[in-house]
């Protein structure tokens, strides 16, 4: 079967088999090897998310929901609540394996309130295993519909720039903000992309370009150092990025270099565009300085691919995100409609009709 079909707009990096397995493609060895994990154990999906074999927060998402479906089915339990004791185990062991995306999070509770009512072991797995795989359908609808706000956006006819990868690698499918970007080719409003190589991981360079080659649409490769150089020469007439966590007023947590992108854009006089679905946005945190960020491993930036470049006993920082206040912020593209400043009300507006939701 396999995922890459003819039709470019159906490539999903992750999905639920007829088996009962969960099937997902390897990002660690893009763009080298095209090679797809198949497993029945949660733990597999858990260390994936944790070794970023999958990443990208809706699809951290996605996975932990599927990851919950797979816990679900292998739990031997006749008794009731032995098998919540043991899926609530499961779903801490997923939760905890990376703490900035609150799609994450989002998720596992969702699955977790959808289930508390019921009070047959049967009905509690076959429900897990529906609202998992209706999680990712909603993601990949949600992508689409945003793609449609976002474009209306974008300066006709100008390139844009765009940091880390946000597309359909980093979704249940179609993309965020390669999503809008896409979109906004196909309409003409964009003639081609900047990408960043994204340091330490290198996302940009391997991710996004390979996305975007595959569908077709010009891109050109930068360093992240020569972003500057990239917007202070005119090149591009917008920024578009995706989202970890985007909080109550507006401040919004992503790939580590984004908030320089943000000040250079507002330096110059560029907007800067947020495109993440509102799975994204966590209504329980009132401003930035409260997302918990993620710091990894300091061999990621002393070694590229196994390979030391710099001194041995090396001390090195590796946070994972940093965050961009909302005042740099041009305008946030949901599925449900774009948000602008004062983003305490407009982004509260986004859940007036759907509340439950975010629970």
């Amino acid at each position: 079967m396999g995922m890459m079909t003819e039709e470019r707009d159906e490539f999903r990096p992750i999905e639920w088999l007829t088996s009962g397995k969960v099937r997902f493609l390897d990002q660690t060895l893009l763009p080298a090897d095209e090679a797809w994990v198949e497993t029945d154990d949660y733990r597999v999906v858990a260390d994936a998310i944790r070794r970023l074999q999958v990443r990208g927060a809706p699809l951290i998402g996605i996975s932990a929901a599927y990851g919950l479906a797979l816990a679900a089915r292998s739990i031997d339990e006749a008794d009731v609540p032995a098998f919540r004791s043991r899926l609530r185990k499961a779903a801490e062991e997923l939760a905890a394996t990376r703490p900035t995306a609150i799609n994450l999070q989002w998720a596992i509770d969702r699955i977790l309130r959808l289930i508390e009512d019921m009070t047959e072991i049967g009905q509690m797995r076959d429900a897990i295993v529906a609202d998992a795989r209706r999680i990712h359908d909603e993601d990949v609808r949600a992508n689409r519909t945003m793609a449609e706000h976002g474009a209306a956006l974008l300066e006709k006819g100008g390139a844009a720039l765009t940091h880390c990868n946000a597309g359909a690698l980093a979704t249940g499918g179609y993309g965020t903000a390669l999503g809008v970007l896409r979109k906004g080719w196909e309409q003409g409003a964009v003639t081609q992309v900047y990408a960043t190589e994204t340091r330490p991981l290198l996302q940009g360079a391997r991710l996004t370009v390979w996305e975007l080659q595959r569908a077709g649409i010009p891109v050109t490769l930068i360093t992240d150092t020569a972003t500057g150089s990239v917007i202070k020469r005119g090149l591009v007439s917008e920024v578009v990025v995706g989202a970890d966590r985007i909080v109550a007023n507006g401040d919004v947590a992503n790939k580590i270099g984004t908030y320089q992108l943000a000040v250079l854009a507002r330096e110059h006089d560029i907007p800067f565009y947020i495109a993440a679905p509102t799975s994204t946005i966590d209504l329980s945190i009132a401003n930035g300085d409260a997302i918990p960020i993620e710091e990894r491993s300091p061999e990621e930036v002393t070694n590229v691919k196994g390979v030391a470049t710099a001194p041995s006993r090396t001390e090195a920082a590796n946070p994972a995100f940093d965050v961009t206040p909302a005042r740099y912020i041009a305008a946030i593209v949901t599925e449900r409609g774009v948000a602008r400043a004062p983003y305490e009300e407009s982004i509260s507006a986004l859940f007036q009709d759907k509340v439950e939701t975010r629970g």
